[in-house]
């Protein structure tokens, strides 16, 4: 579906993206968005570690009560934006964060605040981020033609990354004049931004008047079978499943073993995050010319081959400047395979899947992926403790090697061009048919081979 408010939406256009004003709003906003995410992503492991004296256990609970909400309501949040308007789910998930995260500042300049409040804050945010990614990420194919969406994710991939990277030095720099706490301030604005820009985006929504009468669990029960019976889909969600658990293992540590065990300062690791967010930006914009070189599964598959080697610069580091580039540089590469094999693999679930399923679709991937952080926190935090830090994250790098794995045996490791979209288009909501898959090499979209959100700098989760 096209948004028929926007003529620059129309298939065959080539006009630049740029000049579409709702994709332009909505790209905005979400950026925006992505760089007060980056602030506080930056930020909370500092006020935890260095201004709350968290221990190890303790991290990996804070890791563990903000990553929980979304396995726990990401199948429900799916259904919901299919059911409803996206619009107003991301707003209402915006103005909810904005709202819990103020609370961390008042409660410092009150000399008030606690890990326990923290932990409450994190979780709040992590129930209204599933409401808000659930509803933006699924919203993209309503704004633009399906053959644009590769270079719509590419270009929103790059700028998130960029966006990310401002994020990450803002917050080092605000961290340094205003402390932690007060920094998180700017993660507040960049929520009442989103809020605004969604408001102004006119685009419009299809209706769904069948779905009134039928039970939620229905709908997210067709999600799930939908997913299940098209093997792309399938194999891209348990690929973002297995890596997710093996990155949130290895992050749940990452922040405490620079910041503890490497001495890094507040502000090398503000720096250390922004440099790691330009090869993002590069893999992002990449993507489209290393896909149509290469192929979508061979490129793939390369960038989940290159993602382990990338972690042993921070498995060998010691205290220093100079190992303190080696990761920053290492981080830079890891990012831009994330970033070029997310862009690729999210186009390829968007241009698969029905416009009545794209949310659901994005959900059940989002639940697996979510439903993993938590586990890979506690087990973190208890191996952290038990054989120390440093042989959690040799354990987590190994872990990288199964969705490599996962592609290689799959057929999708040969698919040479992006695959065709489905035939139906918008399934009704009583009964909802998966698109039949298509063969490793289907043809490309329409128009061109030129070619998300969730707040991942890889985008592809």
């Amino acid at each position: 579906m096209t948004s028929s408010t926007d003529p620059s939406s129309s298939p065959g256009t080539r006009q630049s993206l740029w000049r579409h004003r709702n994709f332009r709003r909505y790209l905005t906003g979400q950026a925006a968005s992505v760089t007060g995410s980056s602030i506080s992503t930056m930020v909370i492991p500092v006020l935890a570690v260095l201004e709350l004296d968290a221990t190890t256990a303790e991290v990996a609970w804070l890791t563990f009560l903000g990553q929980l909400p979304p396995a726990l309501l990401a199948l429900h949040a799916g259904a919901l934006a299919d059911r409803h308007s996206k619009r107003r789910q991301i707003i209402a998930g915006d103005l909810v964060s904005a709202a819990a995260l103020a609370s961390v500042p008042v409660a410092a300049a009150l000399d008030r605040l606690s890990l326990t409040q923290l932990m409450v804050v994190a979780a709040v945010q992590g129930a209204a981020g599933v409401l808000h990614d659930a509803a933006a990420i699924s919203l993209l194919p309503s704004l633009v033609d399906r053959s644009l969406l590769q270079r719509s994710n590419s270009r929103i991939g790059s700028l998130f990354a960029v966006a990310a990277t401002a994020g990450s030095n803002l917050g080092a720099a605000l961290t340094a004049l205003l402390g932690p706490a007060q920094a998180l301030l700017g993660d507040v604005l960049s929520y009442l931004v989103s809020a605004w820009c969604t408001v102004r985006i006119q685009a419009p929504e299809s209706s769904r008047p069948a779905a009134e009468g039928r039970r939620l669990h229905t709908e997210i029960g067709e999600g799930l079978r939908y997913v299940n019976d098209d093997h792309r889909l399938r194999t891209l969600t348990l690929v973002n499943a297995t890596t997710s658990f093996a990155l949130a293992l290895l992050n749940t540590l990452w922040a405490l073993y620079l910041l503890r065990s490497l001495a890094m300062s507040a502000t090398a690791f503000g720096v250390v995050l922004g440099i790691g967010a330009l090869g993002a930006a590069a893999g992002a914009l990449a993507a489209p010319s290393l896909a149509a070189r290469q192929g979508p599964g061979p490129m793939m598959l390369a960038a989940l081959a290159i993602t382990p080697l990338t972690q042993i610069p921070l498995l060998l580091a010691s205290p220093g400047l100079v190992w303190q580039f080696a990761i920053g540089g290492a981080l830079f590469l890891q990012l831009a395979c994330a970033a070029a094999a997310g862009t690729t693999q999210r186009t390829i679930r968007q241009v698969v899947t029905a416009d009545g399923m794209q949310a659901r679709m994005q959900a059940v991937s989002t639940w697996l992926t979510s439903g993993t952080r938590p586990v890979a926190a506690l087990l973190a935090g208890g191996l952290g403790t038990w054989i120390g830090v440093r042989p959690t994250l040799v354990a987590g790098t190994c872990l990288l090697l199964v969705p490599l794995i996962i592609l290689y045996r799959s057929p999708l490791r040969s698919l040479l061009d992006m695959p065709s979209s489905p035939a139906v288009a918008s399934p009704s909501a009583e009964a909802v048919t998966p698109p039949t898959p298509s063969g490793p090499t289907g043809p490309p979209p329409a128009v061109t081979v030129d070619v998300r959100h969730d707040r991942s700098l890889g985008g592809g989760l």
